[in-house]
């Protein structure tokens, strides 16, 4: 090897340590930039910080090849099966920065329409796919490798893959149904027919995962909401009615009765997180027991979750306000008539239907 190829191997090897160097200055440039971004309420330049990022080194890397090639002066043949090669490499590369660039709109995009639980997989996932499969035809075309009878056989193997991936296939179209119909979003509880209830965490290609109250994670095949009853507690609005029963003795006056609930009902929705203060408390007297009255206090909370502290704090504070009203609570009794068949008196009258005995319950 003459003077001047040595010469030319110690320039292209200084190209590429020089674009080598260039690809540190610039991850660690664009570090800083993604951090700066992140730092911003935007959402939009953390996605062009990431895309920076991601092309920042490869890129520098393929130049200096590219540079380090021509300067070694390779031969005609040698030099066009390295740029087809580089071009293919920064296709590939390129298709993968944007596929995860055009997630991120989706991503973004989903969390300004749906709020902050939002965490939809699916449209970001299909949007990844699509990308980088096209990315991927594009990168074979640049190599010189016909892609249509590649498009002919996808689409014959592609029928083959549906008829045997039915089930799967179901599943992701109903994800997208039921993602482009609203009928659930990450975040709402729902409660199937079947039983199954919780809060809708994540809805990707193939399942919905919701967050039981217990904070145990059951995953719910797409389909099966296409073809069961589903109730919706964030629909129309999160905030929902609280209906709580209890009873009171036929003793006491039920006016009054009714205006001391109402206060309890309206210090609860002040006091306790997640009542709608502005509410208006109602009582509905509904039924006669043997010897109560039965009755409903109608509340209201801002989303399913918070019903439970509601009926807890509403019944200790009913409970103590009847207590210091000196309002007598249903207590069980019965009742036992004796007859005096031997002393030949006259016998007593026959007890209502339902036996000697009279049972009541105590308030819920």
């Amino acid at each position: 090897m003459d003077d001047l190829s040595w010469e030319r191997i110690i320039v292209a090897a200084i190209v590429l340590a020089g674009a080598l160097a260039i690809a540190v200055i610039l991850r660690l440039l664009t570090g800083r930039l993604f951090k700066r971004a992140g730092d911003t309420r935007w959402a939009w330049d953390d996605m062009a910080a990431r895309l920076i990022k991601d092309l920042a080194v490869p890129v520098s890397v393929i130049l200096g090849l590219w540079f380090a090639a021509k300067v070694l002066e390779l031969p005609r043949g040698t030099l066009d099966v390295t740029a087809k090669v580089l071009l293919a490499v920064t296709i590939f590369v390129v298709s993968v920065a944007l596929a995860r660039l055009i997630a991120s709109s989706v991503g973004s995009y989903a969390l300004a329409k749906q709020g902050v639980a939002a965490n939809v997989t699916i449209f970001a996932n299909i949007a990844k796919v699509v990308v980088i499969g096209v990315g991927l035809l594009v990168m074979l075309q640049s190599l010189g490798v016909s892609i249509s009878p590649l498009l002919g056989a996808l689409g014959v193997g592609g029928l083959a893959v549906a008829l045997a991936l039915q089930d799967t296939l179901a599943n992701l179209f109903a994800g997208v149904h039921v993602l482009a119909s609203k009928t659930i979003e990450p975040g709402d509880y729902i409660k199937l027919s079947t039983g199954q209830e919780g809060y809708v965490v994540d809805i990707n290609w193939r399942n919905t995962s919701i967050r039981t109250l217990s904070d145990n994670i059951e995953v719910i095949p797409n389909q099966r909401f296409s073809d069961t009853i589903l109730t919706n507690y964030h629909r129309p609005a999160q905030d929902m009615s609280i209906m709580v029963y209890a009873k009171v003795a036929y003793e006491v006056d039920l006016d009054r009765v009714e205006r001391l609930i109402t206060r309890v009902g309206e210090d609860v929705m002040k006091d306790v997180q997640g009542g709608v203060e502005d509410t208006s408390v109602l009582v509905r007297f509904d039924d006669f027991n043997d010897a109560t009255v039965g009755f409903h206090a109608i509340l209201r909370s801002t989303e399913f979750g918070d019903q439970f502290l509601i009926k807890h704090e509403f019944l200790k504070r009913l409970h103590r306000a009847l207590r210091e009203e000196g309002v007598a609570p249903p207590y069980w009794h019965h009742r036992v008539v004796l007859s005096d068949a031997t002393a030949g008196g006259d016998a007593p009258p026959a007890p209502r239907q339902g036996g000697l005995s009279q049972k009541d319950g105590l308030p819920l």
